[in-house]
């Protein structure tokens, strides 16, 4: 991991990519037991990827200043 304050941006945003993709890996091999589980591993998957964006956009922030 990098010891510069924006490679923890990085080292975040590679666990939540680990975590989405671990998650999709389940629900596309048929892993869900219901359409309930389905549903709250596409919402999870959802809430990642908006934390991910968010991640992304205040990194970018922070370079450009």
């Amino acid at each position: 991991m990098s010891k510069s304050p924006l490679g923890s941006f990085d080292y975040l945003r590679d666990k939540i990519r680990d975590q989405m993709n671990d998650i999709s890996d389940h629900v596309s091999g048929g892993g869900c037991k219901d359409f309930s589980e389905y549903a709250k591993s596409c919402g999870v998957i959802e809430g990642l990827a908006l934390a991910e964006r968010e991640l992304l956009d205040l990194k970018s922030k922070l370079e450009t200043q």
